[in-house]
């Protein structure tokens, strides 16, 4: 019968501290279960909106700045065929055989070939991608 008292007492020094651990207030819990995250629809209002739009109005990226970023992963090594950074020969037949910069510049929003719309650059506006095309042409 001691056994059966020492046992319980155990028992219940355990459920002691297994309480007292967890959050004994609902503002603990809610702060615990939170969303990590807002999703925000285009068009409607979103708190987060502000941060985001604080984030982008540093102005137009540059040339060289996107290329680092999104293009050279590809555009570097010259993968699947991609014109190489700097190869200007390669560049300007591509260019002449398009129809021009703005071809090209069609082709880099649009995507072609294996290279998706925008390449790696989903936020780049058309005028950064062409700064980019030119950076990498030489053109």
């Amino acid at each position: 019968m001691n056994l059966k008292k020492m046992l319980a007492a155990h028992a219940a020094v355990l459920a002691l501290v297994a309480v007292s651990a967890q959050a004994a207030t609902n503002e603990d819990i809610a702060a615990r279960i939170k969303p990590v995250g807002d999703v925000c629809i285009q068009g409607e209002e979103c708190k987060g909106a502000a941060v985001a739009a604080v984030a982008t109005s540093s102005g137009p990226r540059s040339g060289e700045e996107i290329v680092a970023k999104s293009c050279n992963g590809c555009h570097g090594a010259g993968v699947l065929g991609a014109p190489k950074v700097g190869d200007s020969a390669d560049w300007k037949a591509r260019s002449d055989k398009a129809g021009g910069l703005d071809t090209l510049l069609s082709h880099a929003i649009n995507g072609i070939n294996a290279m998706p719309p925008k390449g790696t650059c989903g936020d780049c506006s058309d005028d950064e991608l062409m700064a980019a095309i030119k950076h990498m042409s030489g053109l």
